[in-house]
């Protein structure tokens, strides 16, 4: 097996609402907001983490495939690879040759049928022409936004929160590589396109159902060819009217 070459997937990551990915502040403040997200440890400010895209990419292909009963919730393994469809089998195979799964190091022969992980996720960090305009307008870099419960009867408003939120129309840079093999890795990489994808369709960080976490990959590029075009042709679902 041998590394032909390491492909490059770079763009940005558009904020369409805000985005909660959560962190911690390390201590408790009098009046603090309840949630916060994860910041840089020197600078402050707010990031991806590449975790959560991978995370959250891994999750919405397996769903897709149809994989997730199989697991019981939890990430495709090597007991995975053999159940259900023939296609279903396929789907777990990629998944695991671009995400990984553990325990391959104790199955010397899947590991080698698997070959290392393809995809890495790097942390994506404030694109510096977004931060450094909302310096110069001395703007912060999150949000608090207020919630409670309200009681269905009474109408009062229960349990009072703050969540920290980084705005809509915040830029992070993206990038992804792409570990290519010996052989044809076309469909794999597709793969790795479609599940970016499928978290334009979803939502990425917590409280997706409430209306956070809604974004856009935009500017992509593949080894610095443009490839916006056909990344955003790209329907997980087909054509639906």
């Amino acid at each position: 097996m041998k590394l032909n070459r390491i492909i490059k997937i770079k763009g940005k990551i558009e904020v369409l609402s805000g985005l909660h990915i959560g962190g911690s502040e390390g201590e408790m403040r009098i009046g603090g907001i309840d949630n916060t997200v994860v910041k840089h440890p020197y600078t402050g400010q707010p990031y991806i983490p590449g975790s959560s895209i991978k995370g959250k990419m891994r999750s919405l292909l397996e769903w897709k495939a149809g994989l997730v009963g199989f697991t019981e919730g939890s990430p495709v393994n090597a007991a995975t690879l053999k159940k259900g469809s023939i296609e279903q089998q396929r789907l777990a195979r990629e998944i695991a040759q671009i995400f990984g799964i553990a325990g391959t190091a104790d199955d010397e022969k899947l590991a080698r049928e698997l070959g290392p992980t393809r995809a890495s996720f790097w942390d994506c960090n404030l694109s510096p022409e977004w931060s450094e305009a909302r310096i110069q307008r001395n703007e912060l870099f999150t949000e608090a936004k207020a919630e409670n419960t309200i009681n269905r009867i009474t109408g009062v408003a229960l349990h009072p929160r703050q969540t920290e939120r980084v705005p809509a129309q915040s830029l992070f840079d993206f990038t992804l590589t792409f570990r290519s093999l010996e052989g044809d890795d076309s469909a794999l990489l597709s793969r790795v396109l479609e599940g970016l994808r499928l978290i334009e369709l979803d939502s990425l960080g917590g409280c997706g159902s409430r209306g956070y976490g809604k974004v856009r990959f935009v500017a992509l590029t593949q080894d610095g060819n443009d490839i916006q075009a056909g990344f955003e042709a790209i329907q997980p679902f087909g054509n639906v009217a």
